[in-house]
């Protein structure tokens, strides 16, 4: 609105003068030197300006707000509403049913969608809208009865990361006065329900199973994780009916303001620079309408760049704190946005890689990020039966699009907008990884080795 305001400004006066001055040529000059100055942007042939887009309110919506705000769809020729949505499950079915023409997704969605778990649909992703973001957090009596087990420094401050080691012994004094120990997280195919089950199996506690007759993955659990929307974790934490959960920002930073809980590990210490939340459309829509799909991607990758650059920090703190977006306290925004995370209350520690919008690739749709996903779903039972390392390739590569991403990325490279360094020279897959808190590798060209060397406990329930 900003941008659109500042244009109009100097563009009346413009058009005034086009009527003043006489001739056909001298008006066209006038309009093309207008259109030169308002944007470097080589506006595609757009099939569908109108567009609806859905979100979830978290800090990782913030490249659909920036491109909202800055006016980077406008540049695009893409007049686009953005509407907070009540749950995950909303948000997938308002996609596939065609009232939202794309959304802020969890990274698993469409994955899932097209992989056989959950409702199906064919769904793709051009854009990954950032790294890391999230955070496990746990009732101060959790904490109390954690914080023994975890090694201090020579101050007396928790060292990080702190591992489920920790937590072990609390889950047994739960068990052992017959309480079942109960934790949220905010999707079946969410991120965040791998990330607590990565953090929990790492530390021999296990998670649960997923199978055809148990669809809540509670089968063997150690630890019942139950489905909750991200906005109301603090609330069901205060209210006892969790004992703690995994979620996205501001919601962890919450919980500290309001003296109700303690994050324990973030999941950049789960596994460093994860990717997290992903901008899905339909298959029809990007085959329908091919040059909008490209266009948006452009506007969410000036976005993320945008975000990216420290002194914009604090301007997109204040755009995030408006009711319409995520709505929290500027303060609690700011928080982890500005290169900073705070534990315990009064440990605020330096994490300037928290969140990412654009640094290392973050907006390229990696296959192996995608593979990443479902290699979770088969450890957990989610796809219930073996998959040769064909499968993995092939699934992702109907729903990652990057080749959307590197058709957007070109443009903006032309138009000065990006460098031509930021464009990844990649077949789609990063290169083996050893970034988790267990030590494990990750090679997305092996995931079959991968599923294998999972660890918990009694391993044969992990892996079958």
């Amino acid at each position: 609105m900003k941008s659109l305001l500042k244009r109009t400004t100097w563009i009346l006066p413009v058009a005034a003068l086009l009527f003043a001055c006489g001739g056909k040529e001298k008006k066209k000059a006038v309009a093309e030197n207008v259109v030169a100055e308002t944007s470097n942007t080589k506006t595609l042939d757009i099939e569908k300006p109108q567009l609806t887009f859905g979100f979830i309110k978290l800090t990782d919506m913030a490249p659909l707000a920036i491109a909202k705000e800055k006016g980077f769809f406008e540049d695009e020729g893409l007049f686009v509403s953005v509407e907070a949505q009540s749950n995950w499950k909303n948000v997938l079915d308002r996609v596939i049913d065609g009232q939202l023409d794309g959304s802020h997704m969890l990274a698993g969605q469409p994955i899932a969608a097209g992989a056989g778990f959950g409702r199906q649909a064919q769904l793709v992703t051009p854009f990954s809208m950032d790294l890391n973001g999230n955070g496990i957090t746990v009732s101060n009596d959790v904490w109390s009865k954690m914080k023994p087990n975890v090694p201090a420094d020579e101050d007396g401050k928790p060292i990080h990361p702190i591992k489920a080691d920790a937590l072990k012994p609390v889950i047994q004094e739960y068990k052992n006065s017959g309480k079942a120990f109960k934790m949220g997280m905010v999707f079946p195919v969410s991120t965040h329900n791998y990330e607590i089950r990565y953090w929990l199996a790492a530390a021999g506690i296990h998670p649960g199973m997923y199978t055809a007759d148990n669809v809540q993955g509670q089968i063997d659990a150690e630890v019942l994780l139950s489905v909750t929307p991200p906005p109301q974790m603090p609330a069901t934490l205060e209210a006892g009916t969790i004992y703690g959960y995994c979620v996205g920002e501001p919601w962890n930073q919450q919980a500290v303001f309001k003296g109700i809980g303690v994050p324990v590990t973030t999941n950049y210490d789960i596994w460093k620079n994860n990717p997290e939340k992903v901008f899905v459309m339909t298959k029809k829509f990007v085959e329908d309408y091919p040059n909008t799909a490209v266009a948006v991607t452009k506007a969410l990758i000036r976005a993320g760049k945008w975000l990216d650059e420290p002194e914009n920090r604090a301007e997109a703190v204040k755009i995030l704190s408006m009711s319409q977006y995520v709505g929290a306290d500027e303060a609690v925004l700011a928080n982890s946005m500005t290169g900073t995370f705070e534990f315990e209350k009064g440990d605020k520690r330096e994490m300037p890689d928290f969140n990412v919008f654009y640094k290392y690739n973050a907006t390229y749709p990696f296959y192996s990020d995608g593979i990443w996903f479902l290699t979770q779903m088969r450890r957990w039972g989610q796809i219930p039966e073996s998959k040769p390392a064909e499968w993995y390739a092939e699934t992702i590569k109907d729903i990652y699009r990057p080749d959307i991403w590197t058709k957007a990325a070109k443009l903006l490279v032309e138009e000065g907008h990006i460098p031509q360094k930021d464009i990844p020279t990649t077949d789609g897959y990063k290169a083996p990884t050893s970034d988790f808190i267990d030590g494990t590798t990750y090679d997305a060209k092996d995931p079959i080795a991968y599923i294998n060397s999972f660890k918990i406990g009694n391993k044969e329930k992990a892996v079958q």
